[in-house]
């Protein structure tokens, strides 16, 4: 549990005894205060540390940067970074991701993009973290043609996505029903030997349902239950048909449920039938690889 009131009964202990706190114990008392949003108190330690002869180093500065953007303001966070530059701190990655982010929570994808090609020219390779916020807030806002375009973008420049990334355009690509793109990339991902999780088989499951596409949906679901058995909570919807059973081979009858709603008995009944699932595709593997060792 975090207690950011704490420090301050401690600090003003030490200070009893005649032991005056260094920059690293005054930069905990900057956090505490940056996340109890009193980013003015925070600026206040500042001020104590160069008037105490002490040099703020770059944590300190971050954590102050971080407080700015969690109040959402952005403005201040890079007026402080500008002024970090002129004393000779150089702008790290988590300074300019701490920065980055804040700019996409409040919808100013524009000014990150431009933040992150101002990254590369100025000082270093943005990593995918970067590029995955930026992908993530383009979809948000509707943009997922220059979503993709930055995703080529990223792996033109030889930075490899991750599931969070292809999670990202899958969950905009499914927005506008866009669902063989996002069946495409999800592929890709087995390809590339990325494991997609539970969010990336909910969103597509969840997609296809909503178009009719049971077939494909219980196959993406089938798949799902084979790479790691979903939890009732985390995997919004399913397949069952009338009669309680899941899969089958054709959408008739087929209904559209919310498995976080079953019953205990449903429950057993949707995890056994999973199961056998599971069992019947792992049979048909070991017939194809029996059958091509015959040969």
């Amino acid at each position: 549990m975090k207690h950011y009131s704490l420090p301050f009964s401690l600090i003003k202990r030490m200070e009893s005894f005649g032991i005056l706190p260094d920059v690293h114990i005054l930069t905990v008392l900057i956090n505490c205060f940056c996340h109890l949003n009193r980013v003015d108190f925070g600026f206040s330690v500042l001020a104590t540390i160069l008037k105490l002869g002490y040099h703020p180093n770059s944590v300190t500065l971050n954590t102050l940067v971080k407080g700015l953007c969690l109040q959402g303001n952005i403005a201040g966070a890079v007026r402080l970074v500008e002024d970090m530059e002129k004393s000779g701190y150089q702008p790290n990655d988590f300074t300019c991701g701490t920065i980055l982010n804040g700019l996409c929570k409040i919808g100013e994808t524009d000014m990150a993009i431009r933040l992150l090609k101002k990254i590369e020219e100025k000082y270093f390779e943005p990593n995918v973290v970067f590029y995955s916020t930026i992908i993530d807030s383009l979809c948000k806002d509707r943009l997922v043609p220059e979503a993709l375009n930055l995703f080529s973008e990223m792996r033109s420049n030889g930075i490899q996505p991750t599931v969070v990334t292809y999670t990202c355009l899958i969950q905009g690509l499914c927005n506008f029903g866009r669902w063989r793109e996002a069946t495409t990339l999800l592929n890709e991902m087995t390809q590339r030997k990325i494991m997609p999780n539970l969010q990336t088989f909910s969103i597509l499951v969840d997609t296809l349902c909503k178009e009719g596409m049971l077939t494909e949906a219980n196959e993406v679901f089938t798949w799902a239950a084979i790479e790691r058995l979903p939890t009732f909570e985390r995997l919004r919807s399913s397949l069952f048909d009338n009669n309680g059973d899941v899969g089958g081979t054709d959408n008739k009858g087929k209904r559209v449920i919310d498995v976080t709603k079953l019953g205990a008995q449903e429950r057993h009944l949707f995890i056994e039938k999973l199961i056998k699932h599971i069992k019947r595709d792992n049979l048909h593997l070991l017939r194809k690889i029996k059958n091509k060792i015959d040969k």
